[in-house]
């Protein structure tokens, strides 16, 4: 299980928080959030194995590879402690990480993602995965946009969209199914108890596969958490409530780290 070296970039000054992206995303899509955390924070983000410019080992991934590329990040920038956020498959690798490496984690972000997933919810999830396979990522992306965005963000910005969209289909097509896998498979409610880190657990009120019954009972299960539902959004916070999201983090690390 070796870690990889992946592509990163530094933005900003003070305590440094690490940015952790989601199934077939890129570092970039932290740059709204950045904009309003970077007089206050060293920004460090990076591009998960197999995505953007990082290098691309062979699939299947999974998620104590994740948490190894990043402690490996950790180690060569020679960081001793960090706030860690993530979103989706990020905010899953988070809270492993920090379970993992817990002398490592000032605060957490747990953003958009899911634990205490139901039977019908995790059979959801594998259906997305089955049916990708079946007819091919290309096919499916309008199920995951109307996921992802609200329907007056899809109307006035085309171009963001479709710019996420280029992003899922650049990404290796057997990386984005491994890293799906590795979504559909983790189930961190056996654990949560043990993260010891203050943790921010938020997401959108009608994003469907990370909804707030869910984290209500992430919320439930850490010991130190705050659960924040950001009203009519679905999954795509980080680009549809950018200010928003950074002033909560903001104000979590300032209360707890």
């Amino acid at each position: 299980m070796a870690a990889i070296e992946v592509d990163y970039t530094v933005t900003g000054s003070g305590p440094p928080i690490f940015m952790v992206h989601g199934i077939g995303g890129r570092r970039s899509g932290w740059n709204d959030i950045i904009a309003f955390l970077k007089d206050d924070f060293t920004c460090i983000t990076y591009d998960q194995r197999g995505h953007g410019t990082s290098p691309v080992p062979p699939v299947p991934y999974s998620l104590d590879e994740l948490v190894e590329d990043l402690e490996a990040l950790r180690a060569k920038l020679g960081i001793e402690k960090a706030h860690v956020i993530g979103h989706s498959l990020g905010g899953m690798i988070a809270p492993a990480y920090a379970r993992t490496y817990p002398e490592r984690v000032m605060t957490l972000g747990l953003l958009s993602t899911a634990a205490a997933r139901t039977h019908e919810d995790a059979a959801k999830v594998k259906g997305v995965i089955t049916a990708m396979e079946e007819k091919g990522i290309p096919n499916i992306l309008d199920t995951l946009v109307d996921r992802w965005f609200t329907d007056d963000f899809l109307a006035n910005n085309p171009d963001l969209v479709q710019a996420r969209l280029k992003e899922v289909l650049d990404t290796p097509a057997e990386v984005f199914l491994a890293v799906f896998r590795v979504y559909a498979a983790t189930e961190m409610a056996p654990w949560l108890h043990q993260i010891t880190a203050p943790s921010l657990v938020l997401t959108g009120e009608f994003d469907g596969g990370c909804n707030p019954r869910l984290n209500a009972i992430i919320d439930s299960l850490l010991p130190t958490s705050e659960l924040v539902v950001l009203p009519d959004l679905r999954h795509s916070i980080l680009k549809e409530a950018a200010e928003d999201v950074a002033s909560h983090v903001k104000r979590f690390i300032a209360a707890h780290g």
